[in-house]
């Protein structure tokens, strides 16, 4: 392949609601610059992207696909991203390298619910964007709505560059109010001819054009003060406005196509090689020290890695744009993260499936690489004795949480193997193994999410599993101070176990006074691992229990704790004192106190006025207007606490505090109410006790295999 420098080096992502033709106008762009033969389709499984068996399976993106075409001697890499928000980890990879995006509209649909969840990203980015209205040759295709539509969501500066004479099946010209040009196309679209503007739509078009000018000069002191004088500006002076501003994310120019009919792709790349930037015009990468790190082809070599993917027979592929220097192959660059260098023995370009070698990659570019050791995601690499970090991607929190195990025994290992690759390679898994719950935890964005790994499990790893409702952590805590004593005796022959203890049990709180009539004579405040505190307190007067048998009381209480009295759970927010006891000169040893300890304990909590607590998260909803009242309903059957309501943009938020136990399966739930046009997430917040049916109900269910008890 042809070399090129970093100027003439494009990133451009195809952004876009599921079903609005990223991944055709991504075929139109690859045969329109003559890197295939014919587009693919979809439906015929055979598009560059998309390419990955699940995709063509399910028909529809759920992975990036890096791919790169070459047009009037500019390289653009191309990335199509999945459109639901599932996949958020793809899309915001894909922007964190990406120099443009190009947000897709469905012509005949208007701006629907994921481009508004998607132009969030590129707002966080700052990316420049334009909007392309695509499938304007379908039935009910309206071009002014949809226009509308996104100037309402999106702000007055997307502004219109070209409009079509006609949609529906007869969509086959476009006024292009940028250059005052009419282009009309074939039946087989491609390149078209250049004919005047029709004398029934120039007043149409002098408006749209008057208007670009406008906006254009108002966001260019320069350009302003010259329209004011010449009352114009020429085609260059707008083109230069134009990439000034969108590098600013300051205008978003809109233009139409079809990419079926590959009409307007041409002129699509065009306006990327001429006005859209490169990496190199972009502002320079901040580095965690707050370094500035320029796109410079003579600087010191510097990449990021933004996705990871596993090849089966092959490893890992390590996909990276090439931020500084000039990367060679067989180069060694350190990694700042692991500080383990590693060699570049291959360099990569991808077109979908496809792995072509080069020799090397300059400042601004993209590629991939295999076999480095101990490179993931987010990590920098970089020439060395540069020592500099690029700032991470961050990804968003899991929302659905799920208990996953093998359904074959002694396949635990190899979970364990996949659960890591899965992680590698899409930064928004994430799993646990929980003592606590005794589960392996997966964490992803939804059920979509949840469905694709599922099905990496079973098709890529061979592995069968099964996938059941995560157990809740629940908490235990006490409402009263109650006293108990437990004997414990045991004489098999020889010498036996003796010990005894007296212990006052209270519920603990900050800055409560030392237990009246007790003599303090040492304190142990534990911050616990599970939240909350145990403060252990020896009043023990006379010499009645020795001190060296106190930490195994003590280890016998926090074994409780561990496996609480009344559910099983984790205790909390609780003060023991030992008080007195017995002991025996020959029988007494650290596991008679442990057991003596632990019983004592479990006998006063119980006669505590136990209470059963509940995690309780935070609750985040975005959703449309039309769709508050059934999601505000929903919330209720889930004893949900709404906490209040506001607009934001064209949707409404909504918080609540909602149990988690009313939270499983809540993605899909949200998504078949709202036709997935509402989204949330959620956070842990605090504690709180349950109902007391709930926590009676538990409790029978507990003590059926209560091993403590006697």
């Amino acid at each position: 392949m042809a070399s090129f420098d970093s100027n003439h080096v494009k990133n451009i992502a195809l952004l876009g609601h599921p079903g609005s033709g990223k991944t055709s106008i991504a075929e139109s762009m690859l045969f329109e610059a003559g890197l295939i033969n014919r587009p693919g389709s979809i439906l015929a499984k055979n598009t560059v992207s998309d390419y990955h068996e699940l995709e063509t399976e399910r028909q529809s993106s759920v992975f990036a696909s890096l791919m790169h075409t070459v047009w009037k001697n500019y390289k653009i890499n191309i990335i199509d991203t999945p459109g639901y928000n599932d996949f958020s980890g793809e899309l915001i990879s894909a922007l964190r390298v990406a120099d443009t995006g190009l947000m897709i509209l469905n012509g005949a649909v208007g701006v629907e619910v994921g481009t508004d969840i998607i132009w969030e990203y590129t707002d966080q980015f700052k990316t420049p964007t334009l909007f392309v209205v695509n499938q304007l040759d379908k039935e009910g295709a309206d071009f002014d709505k949809t226009v509308q539509e996104a100037k309402s969501h999106f702000g007055p500066n997307v502004v219109v560059v070209q409009f079509p004479v006609e949609t529906g099946p007869n969509f086959n010209s476009i006024i292009d109010v940028l250059n005052m040009t009419m282009y009309q196309y074939g039946p087989d679209g491609g390149k078209p001819s250049k004919v005047p503007i029709p004398a029934h739509l120039k007043e149409k078009a002098d408006q749209l054009h008057k208007e670009l000018v406008e906006t254009i000069a108002a966001n260019d002191e320069g350009l302003m003060e010259k329209y004011f004088d010449q009352g114009e500006l020429d085609e260059n002076d707008m083109k230069l406005g134009l990439h000034n501003s969108m590098i600013l994310h300051h205008i978003f120019p809109l233009f139409c196509a079809s990419a079926e009919k590959n009409i307007g792709i041409g002129r699509i790349l065009s306006f990327i090689d001429n006005v859209c930037p490169s990496a190199v015009e972009m502002p320079p990468q901040k580095t965690l020290s707050g370094k500035l790190l320029p796109c410079d082809p003579n600087g010191p070599t510097c990449i990021f890695i933004f996705k990871t993917i596993t090849e089966p027979h092959i490893g890992e592929l390590s996909l990276f744009k090439v931020y500084s220097g000039t990367l060679k192959t067989g180069a060694e660059l350190v990694n700042e993260n692991t500080g383990v260098t590693e060699q570049f023995n291959q360099l990569l370009l991808l077109e979908g499936h496809k792995r072509i070698p080069v020799n090397e990659l300059v400042a601004g570019d993209i590629g991939a690489t295999l076999k480095l050791r101990s490179t993931h995601v987010n990590n920098t690499l970089h020439e060395k004795g540069a020592n500099m970090e690029l700032e991470p991607i961050q990804f968003p929190k899991p929302n659905v949480t799920v208990a996953i195990a093998t359904v074959n025994k002694g396949e635990e290992e190899k979970l364990s193997q996949v659960l890591h690759t899965l992680v590698s390679e899409d930064a928004t898994v994430q799993f646990e193994v929980s003592p606590e719950l005794r589960q392996i935890l997966l964490h992803c964005q939804g059920e979509l999410h949840l469905q694709v790994l599922q099905w990496k499990i079973a098709h890529i790893h061979k592995l069968e599993i099964s996938i059941d409702k995560p157990k809740i952590p629940y908490r235990e805590t006490i409402r009263k101070k109650a006293e108990s004593s437990y004997r414990h005796k045991k004489q098999s022959g020889g010498s036996g176990q003796f010990g005894e203890v007296f212990m006052l049990v209270e519920p603990w709180y900050e800055g409560m006074p030392d237990p009246p009539g007790l003599h303090v004579r040492g304190r142990e405040e534990i911050n616990l691992d599970w939240g909350g505190k145990l403060v252990y307190l020896n009043c023990i007067v006379g010499g009645a229990i020795d001190t060296r048998f106190l930490p195994a009381i003590l280890k016998g209480v926090m074994e409780k704790m561990h496996n609480g009295p009344i559910t099983g759970s984790y205790v909390r927010d609780v003060r023991v004192s030992v008080y007195d006891g017995k002991m025996h000169p020959v029988d007494s040893n650290d596991i008679s106190f442990k057991i003596a300890g632990l019983q004592a304990f479990r006998a006063a909590f119980k006669d505590a006025d136990p209470q059963l607590l509940e995690p309780i998260y935070q609750v985040v909803i975005s959703c449309p207007d039309d769709q508050v009242g059934a999601v505000m309903g929903d919330l209720q059957t889930r004893m949900a606490m709404v906490e209040g309501m506001e607009a934001e943009g064209h949707f409404q938020k909504i918080t609540a505090k909602v149990p988690l136990a009313q939270m499983h399966q809540y993605s899909s739930s949200l998504r078949s109410l709202t036709q997935g046009r509402a989204r949330f997430n959620m956070e842990f917040h605090s504690y709180a006790p349950v109902a007391m049916e709930v926590q009676k109900k538990l409790m029978e269910a507990y003590s059926k295999h209560d091993v403590d008890k006697e």
